[in-house]
């Protein structure tokens, strides 16, 4: 099976980052450690679910690494630096369901760093953000739909009255209850003029599927670490908030992850949204 668009979209960009700024090489690959996975007083929180892939020059790129037995499977598999970048994008890249969740982990992660490689070159920053459910602006009257399961927003959500559905991939999560409803079925978003989206869904190839359920939505926002990628396939799709982790000091950021700490003062908040970001090609078309 091949690829979904999204993945091929986003892995022929970070060749031609590479085609553009020259051949990377991977300098570290950082796990969060095992023991954040059993231990429910983790303090690291979400910090502690992603891994960082940095390359030679200094470039650090996120994803999320617990899709089934992922991280331990990373764990087992052990990290080697050296190689190229592109050898690890490879593994997001190629094939379907089946194919390994790790290189495909790694290969996101190395596509993020490439990508951080790009803006940096071409003197390029996003706004900040202190609130990454900010640019919904939610309002009573509003129908929220969420792709994943944001609790904080449930509560903001649920005081304005407003109805919120969420999309699972756990059947035993299904519920209903007043406000609030829990579901498998997609089609289910295509009611909610706002959506807040996890960026998991470039991981586990669901973005086509419920893409394709927001268009008429007012507003989509994904987040998370694992959205460092180049955001024009999402804005395309009709997101229209990308937000992110921005790593701004990289030794003191991946010694926490390799602690399994929380990435505090080494990593701030980003948005990307259509209006302030110039685009890939012109990025590209800054450097040459």
């Amino acid at each position: 099976m091949s690829a979904p668009p999204i993945r091929r979209w986003l892995a022929d960009a970070a060749q031609r980052i590479d085609a553009a700024l020259g051949p990377a090489r991977v300098r570290r690959i950082v796990l969060p450690p095992l023991a954040n996975l059993s231990d429910p007083s983790d303090p690291a929180g979400k910090a502690g679910e992603f891994c960082a892939v940095q390359l030679d020059c200094g470039s650090v790129g996120l994803a999320f690494t617990l899709l089934g037995g992922t991280l331990a499977a990373l764990h087992a598999r052990g990290m080697t630096a050296g190689g190229l970048a592109a050898d690890l994008v490879h593994g997001y890249a190629e094939g379907g369901k089946d194919d390994s969740d790790g290189a495909r982990v790694l290969g996101l992660a190395a596509i993020n760093a490439l990508t951080r490689r790009l803006y940096d070159r071409a003197g390029y920053a996003p706004d900040g953000s202190v609130d990454s459910f900010g640019s919904l602006a939610l309002q009573a009257g509003d129908r929220l739909g969420m792709i994943g399961h944001f609790t904080p927003l449930i509560g903001q959500a649920r005081a304005l009255g407003i109805l919120v559905t969420v999309l699972e991939l756990k059947a035993e999560l299904v519920r209903e209850e007043p406000g609030l409803s829990v579901t498998l079925d997609p089609r289910r978003l295509a009611g909610c003029n706002k959506i807040m989206s996890t960026s998991t869904l470039l991981l586990n190839d669901t973005f086509e599927a419920v893409s394709a359920v927001w268009r008429a939505a007012e507003a989509v926002a994904i987040v998370g670490p694992s959205a460092g990628c180049p955001p024009d396939p999402l804005f395309a799709a009709g997101v229209s908030a990308v937000g992110a982790a921005w790593v701004t000091d990289a030794e003191l950021f991946l010694s926490r992850v390799a602690a399994g700490q929380p990435w505090g003062d080494a990593s701030r908040k980003v948005t990307f949204t259509p209006k302030q970001y110039p685009g890939f090609d012109a990025l590209l078309a800054r450097i040459r």
